[in-house]
């Protein structure tokens, strides 16, 4: 089971850096309100934070956890899986 990885917002406080308002930037992203966004992650790589992939990695890893602790509705395979048949 997974466990419950940190939002982006918990471990990016470099607004200032970015040239972005505090505002605009801490209460969507630090506080969770907003996803992790492609151009975000780019100007994080740019400004030397790590590689935009591990910023949009940690958003979907946040996204996939809050999403599997949703009640989900019964699914059934549109297949049957057997040895011989590839999924």
């Amino acid at each position: 089971m997974m466990h419950n990885p940190a939002h982006p917002g918990e471990v990016l406080k470099v607004a200032d850096h970015l040239h972005m308002t505090r505002a605009s930037l801490s209460s969507r992203i630090i506080n969770g309100h907003a996803s992790m966004s492609t151009e975000l992650a780019v100007k994080l790589e740019l400004a030397g934070f790590s590689k935009a992939k591990f910023w949009l990695d940690m958003q979907t890893n946040y996204n996939l956890w809050q999403t599997m602790q949703q009640a989900q509705p019964p699914i059934s395979p549109l297949v049957s899986a057997s040895p011989q048949t590839p999924l």
